[in-house]
This record gives C-alpha cells, structure tokens and sequence, in this order.
C-alpha cells in the first residue's frame, strides 16, 4: 500500500529555496540546473515553475530572500561593530537564518536583466546602509559612499577565496580567527564609526 504525501506548498517552496541558495553559492548560475535544485531538494522539477515559474524566478527569489537577510545585518537597531561579526559568521559557515553561503550568491550572475538588477540593488543598498550605520549619511558623501563599498567589496572578495582557494590560514580560519581582522578592515575604511 502506498501512503500519499501531504502537499505542503510552503515547505516546498522554502526546500527549494534552500537548495537553490546552496547550488547557485556553489556551481554558479550557469553550471546549476532545475534538475540539480529539484534533486537536492527532493521534489519534482515541475515544481520550480509551479512556484517561481522558471530558473530564473528562482535566482531572483534567492537574491531577494539574501537581500533580506543583509538589509537585517545593518538595521537602525544594529550597531556597526556588529556587522564585522556578521560577515565573520557568514564567512566561517555559522550562517544566520536559513541562507547559506549568501556572499557567494551576491558574486554569482544569472545573464538574466531584472535578477541583474536585483543584484545590484542589494549590493548598493548594503553599501549604503553600512555607510549610513557609520552615523555619516551617504546621500552628497560619495568619498564615504566608496570607502563602504570597497569595505563590502573586500568581504565579498574574502568569500570568494575561502570557497575557491586552500590558501592557509584563511581557508581553514574560524569565525572568531575573522572577527579582528574584518573589524580592523572597517574600522580603517570607515573611520568615526
């Protein structure tokens, strides 16, 4: 006898994401099919369109889901000194909430214009925040602008060869290994803050 399962809607939408999140971190967009994602999540293919209607709209889905999650890293409530700690958990693996390796999905590119323009906009609106959590908004201050996207730039090139490279001690480093290093990093870049 064969027991039905129970649709959950819900639950497989975020398996999906879940497994979209680690694929695309990981292989990159291209390299990373439906197939692979549904496989992952133990679903059938069918359902990537059935909730995000193609590759595509799921990339986006993932992108806004890590749009969230950094625009939390830098609320109003959040001191500065706690960002630097947050990018040495993500770096290190002890990610906050359910999205994995979100750094690296920040550097992957879909080819696609709006996942595009997503990307860019969480990038920016980082950028911005973090210059903005310094207590110098960025609107008319675009040397200070800068110094926070290079900031955000160096934690994304640090993901990136953590992920890419064996290159010791940072390729092994503990998130409490990252922690001074980031903050002397920001501190310098975003002096005052």
């Amino acid at each position: 006898m064969t027991i039905a399962r129970r649709r959950d809607a819900a639950g497989t939408r975020q398996l999906l994401l879940r497994a979209a999140r680690s694929r695309f971190a990981r292989n990159g967009y291209a390299a990373t099919t439906v197939r692979d994602i549904a496989d992952e999540a133990g679903v059938n293919v069918a359902l990537i369109s059935r909730y995000f209607a193609s590759k595509e709209g799921l990339f986006e889905a993932c992108l806004q889901g890590v749009g969230h999650e950094l625009g939390d890293t830098v609320r109003s409530d959040v001191g500065f000194d706690q960002v630097p700690r947050t990018i040495a958990r993500q770096l290190s693996g002890q990610h906050v909430g359910e999205h994995p390796n979100q750094l690296l999905l920040l550097l992957r590119s879909s080819g696609d214009e709006r996942a595009e323009e997503i990307r860019l906009g969480i990038l920016r609106s980082f950028a911005e925040r973090l210059a903005a959590a310094t207590g110098r908004p960025p609107d008319g201050d675009d040397e200070h602008l800068l110094r926070a996207q290079i900031a955000l730039s160096a934690a994304l090139g640090l993901a990136l060869l953590r992920s890419t490279t064996t290159m010791e001690p940072l390729a092994s480093a503990r998130e409490q290994d990252l922690i001074g290093p980031i903050e002397d990093l920001f501190h310098a870049l975003l002096p005052g803050a």
